[in-house]
């Protein structure tokens, strides 16, 4: 992994640290929220987070939602709930720990199998009984038969990284174990259904465990997220999922930043012109630039000037563009960007 994109991870947590943003009254619950809204969103619901707030904390109903949407937020937060006990306490995982928060979050949702190999509950966490693609021409997932046995291997290793990593203060490979462990469970997919909420949840699990910042990935991100999954189970390398995750933390909290740097704003009317200034995110910082020196440049050049990925270059030059920083002249052939 690029030493650069370390870097650039530990100072966006040292200043969100710094600020003490995570001191705020309430902080942590509504971020835990906002990643089960966002989790849920990634699988189809259109729940918002203002409504999951007014459905936690008060029982009251989004008009226009199904009850399926709102059932499925609800399982996912006394999933979390359940998860963050647990890693209160330092319980190892285990088969039986993954398969109890599977169907917490499948109670209201999942659907019980009859199938030539035997029947199997998706609301009781069950295992799998049948073969699984990822989606249609996807690829299919390893055999059920194997699933018990490899979920089993993912807990001992898991236990074993994890009793290490409690008595450091590595942060980025506490952060790693928790990306791993998310891939290796979604590879895994031992369930029929749930398997990329359980993966995230795990996720954050580790995260909260090691008393770290917990990733949230945005539903905007969906199809980068995607792509990140897929790029590293071709390439049979950790690296593109990894880097994925670590760019996607860096984006959110350089958008919370931001916000909680204009909220404590005293001086409204003080507000800095030169859009380079208003721009948090250090890589929007250094395409903004490269784009001033040269706008003609395609992903691939950009992305070699400031050292991303051209995925994250294409993402940045679509914020900057909705943020009215950028504009785009000509055509996406033979175009090139100007600064507003």
């Amino acid at each position: 992994m690029k030493e650069a994109l370390k870097k650039r991870f530990l100072d966006a947590l040292k200043e969100y640290h710094s600020l003490g943003i995570v001191d705020q009254i309430d902080y942590q619950k509504s971020y835990l929220y906002s990643i089960i809204t966002h989790s849920t969103a990634i699988e189809g619901s259109t729940v918002t987070e203002i409504e999951n707030q007014l459905l936690f904390d008060e029982g009251i109903t989004a008009k226009g939602r199904s009850l399926q949407e709102q059932m499925m937020n609800l399982d996912l937060k006394a999933a979390y709930e359940r998860s963050m006990r647990w890693a209160h306490q330092h319980a190892d995982f285990s088969v039986e720990m993954l398969k109890e928060l599977s169907a917490i979050v499948m109670k209201n949702t999942g659907v019980s199998y009859n199938t030539a190999q035997g029947s199997f509950d998706a609301s009781k966490g069950d295992l799998r009984l049948v073969g699984v693609t990822a989606g249609i021409g996807g690829r299919s997932y390893m055999n059920y038969q194997k699933v018990p046995a490899k979920l089993a291997e993912l807990c001992k290793r898991l236990n074993e990284y994890r009793q290490t990593l409690l008595q450091s203060t590595d942060i980025i490979e506490q952060y790693l174990l928790s990306f791993d462990a998310h891939y290796q469970l979604v590879t895994i997919h031992p369930w029929v259904d749930g398997n990329g909420r359980m993966s995230r949840l795990v996720m954050n699990h580790l995260q909260y465990e090691f008393g770290l910042v917990p990733v949230k990935i945005v539903k905007e991100d969906k199809a980068e997220y995607i792509q990140a999954l897929i790029d590293s189970r071709e390439q049979e390398s950790l690296e593109p999922f990894r880097e994925f995750m670590m760019e996607e933390h860096i984006r959110n909290i350089s958008k919370e930043i931001e916000e909680f740097k204009k909220s404590q704003s005293d001086d409204p009317i003080n507000v800095v012109s030169d859009p380079i200034n208003v721009v948090s995110d250090p890589i929007k910082q250094k395409l903004y630039q490269a784009i001033a020196q040269d706008g003609t440049l395609n992903y691939a050049d950009y992305a070699a000037q400031i050292g991303v990925s051209e995925a994250t270059v294409k993402r940045r030059l679509g914020d900057l563009k909705k943020e009215g920083i950028i504009i785009r002249v000509g055509s996406n052939k033979t175009g090139h960007w100007e600064i507003k």
